[in-house]
């Protein structure tokens, strides 16, 4: 086979090693604008899974790295001078020079000629002249711009400004270094990669680069290699206490925004993309080299295995691009987390040190306590004594700890999130609605929240929906109440909805978002736009309209509160009434109630107050509202917090945080947890300060995921929906894997004998308990970077 690699960096390196290797009949041709010794960066870090990879595929390699590893375990977290160590990490590092160095001598082993300082040929003429055609041209990738209309990429440019220096000061594990200055916040991210030196990245927000005066040089052009010395000598003076001395390091060290590439293929015929010409993903999660090698393994064994290229690419882009995004999930959740260090200023060391070490997701707090036990117990006891104030309360579990929403006392932070269940009759709630929120008190849920109620006939979405416009509706919630009183010690609340314009549709499995085809309603919504294509188009609503609206809100706050009812919650998200007037893809009016978001809200607002205003001082009202539409022009997290900010301003106990639904056009980003940033960002800028709890719903399962977001302080309380269908106990088995036993977790008495854990399989393997013994072989010892080069004999 004829391959021509287009850029000779450690990835386009590694696979033509393989290749080779693989079958030495293979012509590998490739071409490097750069001289041999050119290299951009510092260090790099690599995890012990691709290590082992590496060590797999070539020994050889792998023997040469490993002579020139720095190896520790520790993260070393540093805030304005106060210090904190977490142990049982993993990490290996080496310069990337050397690096490169090592692949370039084992390409020549091979017999591949490397052509440096030499522009590849056209593409064109290479994909027509080749049997494959690799771009591995970095972020800039000539080739990847060529064949744009193919490969389909997205180029996402950050706010932060980061620059990449070294320092001969050798640390001894990762640091992050963080600096609340007069300008803002600013970090640094360390790691040593020799016995000679250390990477030193620092990192800041645009404004506060700018305030800094760290955007003098921005408008001189650097050339490649050149570095911006002001930068350093800027950065050597307001770190001057953490280099102690010791000096900056710089190799094509300029200020850069931080670009992540995302391409929708992977190939093009007979052209495939590598490294970072497919995908970047942020430094603080990982290596760009790192990634570039993995897929040059990956790449080199499914051309090895398919005999045909077609086939080998798209087994390469099958197997590679999953991975590659689940990376880039985690990393563009701590690309935004650095985005937005200032919002934690003001949380309590241990927490902020957890918070940070959990970002991404992929550490938790269950992962922590098996790197590092005893830190992990501090993070638990220290937010047991924020929950305390004056009282004492246990370390427990966070998901265990008791919570207040206004002046109603919950006794864990679990909630049953809303969930349409589509099986009331001409609005009441019958036997399945006792059992369904019955199962879930008894299981141990410290709130319930019925589905949405509507507050009239036409403000349901189905025939199924339940409401509390009748007397006889409040009665059958009465009894509902009643029992989950009776019967546990969880408190239930009440959403208050109106559906607007995706009222008068089919039940869910039925045709969700289609129109009845009978006994159907006109929907009414803020503008004459349908939810989507083949939806109702509502009835603008006018002022009479709304006075309606609102006197049913009231009526049906009313009988809430006379239900039996602890909590009420206005139902602001998900494209329904409320939530159309907030969002400028569904109101484009022209009046007082559209254009400006202040105007957007004034409905809203009005129906708020009202409802406020009809329970007593007490009783909490809290609201639902979607973060963002995920639907261009639509509302951005940006909105959310001024939407958020007006709500508790007019007496919100409350806020829960979900997203979309706005419309049928929307994209939104689904994973793990992934709405609990918008929970993160409005509890810290808004909520908290406020005493306004806030409650985290979406793709949250687990106990684990709970307890990493209550202890990071991204939310107050967590809301389950899917999780408590497949298992209405959820919470007390959530108990009893963490062997909790307390007023979290209240059994019914009738289950006590149920409250441990059922035995699994039995085994008779013996656990090697002398392999404890080896030296850096146990993930929760502290292990440090200390070359024998500094250490004195």
């Amino acid at each position: 086979m004829r391959i021509a690699i287009v850029g000779g960096g450690p990835g386009g390196l590694y696979f033509a090693a393989l290749a080779k290797q693989l079958d030495p009949s293979h012509r590998i041709d490739v071409w490097e604008r750069n001289a041999p010794d050119d290299t951009f960066g510092f260090g790099v870090v690599f995890s012990d899974e691709t290590l082992g990879s590496i060590e797999g595929a070539d020994a050889v390699v792998h023997t040469e790295m490993e002579r020139r590893f720095a190896r520790w375990t520790d993260i070393d977290v540093e805030i304005d001078g106060r210090s904190y160590t977490v142990g049982g990490q993993g990490f290996a590092a080496m310069s990337r020079k050397e690096l490169l160095a090592i692949l370039q001598q084992r390409v020549a082993e091979l017999g591949i000629e490397v052509q440096y300082r030499t522009e590849a040929p056209d593409t064109d003429v290479l994909r027509a002249s080749y049997d494959l055609v690799i771009a591995c041209d970095g972020l800039n990738s000539a080739v990847r711009t060529r064949y744009a209309d193919a490969f389909r990429p997205t180029l996402d440019r950050r706010d932060n400004k980061y620059i990449w220096f070294g320092t001969d000061k050798v640390f001894e594990a990762f640091q992050f270094l963080v600096r609340h200055t007069e300008f803002g916040t600013m970090q640094i991210h360390g790691y040593p990669y020799s016995d000679q030196g250390s990477t030193f990245i620092v990192e800041m927000h645009e404004d506060v680069w700018r305030r800094a005066g760290l955007d003098a040089t921005e408008d001189q052009h650097l050339p490649p290699g050149v570095s911006d010395t002001y930068a350093a000598e800027r950065i050597r003076e307001i770190f001057a206490d953490d280099l102690g001395g010791h000096e900056i390091l710089t190799n094509n060290s300029k200020w850069l925004s931080f670009q992540t590439v995302r391409n929708e293929r992977w190939f093009d015929d007979n052209v495939v993309l590598l490294g970072d010409a497919a995908h970047t993903a942020h430094f603080s999660i990982g290596s760009g080299t790192k990634l570039a090698m993995e897929d040059a393994l990956a790449l080199a064994a499914c051309v090895h295995e398919h005999s045909d290229i077609a086939d080998a690419l798209a087994a390469y882009q099958v197997e590679r691009k999953p991975v590659v995004e689940s990376t880039q999930r985690a990393a563009q959740a701590s690309l935004e987390w650095f985005e937005n260090i200032g919002l934690y200023a003001d949380q309590e060391d241990t927490q902020f040190v957890f918070n940070l070490l959990t970002r991404s997701r992929r550490i938790t707090f269950e992962n922590l306590g098996e790197r590092d036990e005893e830190f992990a117990a501090l993070v638990q006891q220290r937010f047991a004594d924020t929950v305390a104030g004056e009282k004492v309360v246990e370390s427990a579990p966070a998901m265990f700890q008791p919570a207040r929403i206004g002046e109603l006392d919950l006794v864990n932070r679990i909630m049953l999130s809303p969930m349409d269940m589509y099986s009331a009759v001409d609005g009441l709630p019958g036997e399945f609605h006792l059992v369904h929120l019955g199962s879930k008190a008894l299981g141990g849920a410290g709130l319930l929240m019925t589905e949405m109620t509507c507050v009239s006939e036409e403000a349901r979405i189905t025939l199924g929906c339940p409401g509390l416009w009748t007397d006889e509706q409040r009665d059958a919630w009465a009894r509902v109440t009643a029992f989950v009183h009776g019967n546990s010690a969880a408190k239930i609340g009440v959403q208050l909805g109106h559906s607007g314009r995706k009222g008068s549709t089919k039940l869910m499995w039925d045709g969700i978002d289609e129109p009845l085809d009978s006994g159907n309603w006109e929907p009414v919504g803020p503008s004459p736009l349908p939810y989507g294509e083949g939806c109702h188009v509502p009835r603008e609503a006018t002022r009479e309209d709304m006075d309606v609206v609102v006197a049913d809100f009231v009526a049906a706050a009313q009988r809430a509160v006379d239900a039996g009812f602890d909590l009420i919650e206005v139902h602001a998200a998900h494209g329904y009434l409320l939530s159309s007037f907030l969002s400028p893809v569904a109101n484009v009016r022209t009046d007082s109630y559209g254009g400006s978001l202040e105007n957007r809200l004034r409905f809203p607002l009005e129906v708020f107050d009202a409802v406020r205003r009809a329970v007593p001082s007490s009783f909490p009202v809290s609201v639902r509202i979607s973060a963002t539409d995920w639907a261009p022009d639509g509302n951005t997290v940006d909105d959310a917090v001024e939407i958020v900010r007006a709500f508790v301003e007019h007496g919100a106990a409350a806020i829960d945080v979900s997203s979309g639904q706005v419309t049928k056009d929307e994209k939104p980003a689904f994973g793990r947890s992934y709405q609990t940033p918008f929970a993160d960002r409005i509890r810290h800028e808004v909520a908290a300060a406020a005493g306004v709890a806030v409650i985290a719903v979406g793709a949250i399962s687990s106990y684990d995921d709970v307890n990493s977001i209550l202890l990071a302080g991204r939310a107050d309380i967590c809301a389950l929906g899917r999780p408590h269908l497949y298992d209405p106990q959820w919470t007390l088995h959530a108990a009893a894997e963490q062997e909790y036993r307390g007023p979290g977790a209240q059994w019914p008495v009738q289950w006590h004998a149920g409250r441990r854990r059922p035995p699994t399989s039995r085994t008779d393997k013996v656990p090697p308990r002398l392999s404890l013994l080896r030296d850096g072989s146990d993930h929760a010892a502290h292990v440090r970077w200390r070359p024998r080069s500094t250490v004195p004999a």
